[in-house]
């Protein structure tokens, strides 16, 4: 037998084997009785490492870990932009928030040009709808006259009585009840569940008092935060929303089961960004990006109980509801998708890496919660590869998060956030103050591997410097594939789009000495006589 002829009958063999693991794939979608449903279950600021699956036993998540044992559990999920509009805008689009024109900043108006993955199901035979929060804060725009939906028809009418005066009085698990009733009977339903916890604020102590929590539970306080009381009992009270959350989804996985509707449905459970305390949320750090992620669909996960290393983003879910519905992207009308659909990881029955090539996650931000002069941002961009993330500061010379003359706005008002100010005013050491407030650097590096915390800034020790030139350069050629204004020249643009709201130009405003409403921090976090020559 000719060499060439071996060479000819290997790559025909690959190319069967090819066609047939194609073929394979998609007759698990076409041998379903029919089209599957989706539940889409994301809490609302939650770190990836406080849910049981993960290691974590202070934050009690039971169904979490059900959906996790039951079908997939990511360990390296990104959100591309860790704030709640964008990072949702990102969900919904399939597309990373600096292609998103307004829709990279928080709070914007969404675009008209950009659909979501719920509309496009919507239009194809899906009942789609959604409780609590579905993509906020923001103006969804208008279609045909009305406010579009882009998580679907809301379902907030059944209330509860909370557990505490700050968690949601929405009964969350009723309206999921209700509008399974309203769908036609035997139509594939989309529905949303938008938890409102665990954002802030909380009711102090509660995690304590009414979770029977203890502060000695606590594994691990991270290290950019002081070890103290203020401190544990604040994550406690965010550990209990948490668990309120799961409780929920429970309640959701119960009624599906009783319906016999469970086996088809694809239950996916994440969190939009990080939790809600300083260094976390509104940053780009692994406390900020880094999210819970777990998947169960008891029809087309062929191996249930794995544990998937590759890299994934956010981005991924709208190519992979599509693709689960039968549509083609030509046909749905949205614009063209960054992301990468993750059937391939239900199909498969690998552990640990699946796909060698989803080796990296891209990620940045741009406006945020105003407080800088002209409504300004703290743009970033980065990478993460391998056990490396690398961050370039745009504005290196901007407080990234907010100016402390109008409070820091970027961060939640927050018992932590409180003991951590006031370490810098009673001139106590700083350095905790410089973790969670102070300026930056124009580039970060870290081995998030050996260093979660992100605490080691390798940018500056030579040694790393062919690390960070490689990541470096391969960040500037994906922006530039994906035509980010930043990297294409029109850098100013996203500073450039309307925050939507009444708080928009307000450190103009409130250095004018006008008084707005800030619901989200403390009278306490505003420092208008800082003298940023002091530091």
């Amino acid at each position: 037998m000719s060499r060439w002829f071996q060479v000819l009958t290997l790559q025909t063999l690959l190319l069967f084997i090819t066609i047939s693991c194609a073929k394979k794939q998609e007759n698990i979608i076409d041998q379903l009785p029919k089209k599957p449903n989706v539940l889409f279950a994301i809490a609302d600021d939650a770190t990836w490492k406080h849910f049981g699956a993960y290691g974590c036993n202070w934050v009690k998540t039971p169904n979490f870990d059900r959906v996790a044992k039951n079908g997939l559990l990511f360990m390296r999920a990104y959100t591309p932009n860790a704030k709640c509009a964008p990072s949702r805008s990102c969900i919904i689009t399939g597309r990373n928030s600096w292609q998103l024109e307004a829709a990279a900043n928080h709070s914007p108006n969404f675009p008209e040009k950009f659909k979501s993955y719920v509309e496009v199901l919507d239009s194809s035979g899906y009942s789609v709808g959604y409780t609590g929060k579905g993509w906020a804060p923001g103006n969804p725009g208008i279609k045909n006259g009305e406010e579009r939906m882009l998580t679907g028809k809301p379902y907030n009418q059944y209330k509860t009585e909370p557990p505490t005066t700050h968690i949601s009085s929405t009964d969350y698990a009723k309206n999921f009840e209700t509008f399974l009733e309203d769908k036609p009977k035997g139509e594939a339903f989309c529905f949303w569940f938008g938890a409102l916890e665990p954002h802030r604020s909380y009711e102090f102590g509660s995690g304590v008092e009414k979770g029977r929590k203890k502060i000695n539970a606590i594994q691990e306080v991270p290290l950019f935060w002081p070890d103290v009381d203020t401190v544990r009992v604040d994550m406690l009270d965010y550990a209990f929303e948490i668990e309120y959350f799961d409780t929920q989804l429970g309640k959701m996985l119960e009624t599906l089961q009783e319906r016999d509707e469970l086996d088809n449905t694809i239950v996916v459970v994440t969190a939009d960004n990080g939790m809600p305390f300083p260094r976390a949320k509104g940053q780009s750090y692994e406390y900020s990006n880094h999210m819970p992620l777990a998947i169960m669909w008891p029809n087309g996960i062929k191996q249930k109980g794995r544990k998937v290393l590759d890299l994934v983003s956010f981005i991924d879910f709208a190519p992979t509801f599509l693709e689960v519905a039968g549509i083609a992207h030509g046909d749905s009308g949205m614009a063209p998708i960054t992301g990468k659909s993750l059937t391939e990881f239900f199909y498969s029955e690998k552990d640990s890496i699946v796909n060698s090539k989803r080796d990296y996650a891209l990620l940045g931000k741009e406006r945020h919660d105003v407080g800088r002069p002209n409504d300004l941002g703290y743009p970033i961009r980065g990478i993460i590869k391998g056990d490396y993330l690398y961050l370039k500061n745009l504005k290196p010379d901007r407080w990234p998060a907010g100016n402390p003359q109008t409070g820091y706005l970027n961060v939640d008002g927050s018992p932590t956030k409180t003991y951590i100010l006031n370490t810098r005013r009673n001139n106590s050491p700083k350095k905790y103050w410089q973790f969670n407030f102070g300026k930056r650097v124009e580039e970060e590096l870290f081995n998030i591997t050996k260093d979660p915390y992100c605490m080691n800034n390798l940018a500056t020790n030579k040694s790393y410097d062919s690390i960070k030139t490689a990541l470096g350069l391969n960040l500037m050629k994906k922006l530039t594939e994906q035509k980010d204004p930043r990297v294409l020249g029109d850098e100013f643009i996203f500073e450039e789009y309307e925050y939507f709201g009444k708080v928009n130009n307000f450190y103009n405003r409130y250095l004018a000495g006008e008084e707005i409403q800030t619901s989200w921090v403390n009278k306490t976090d505003f420092e208008p006589n800082f003298n940023e020559e002091d530091e």
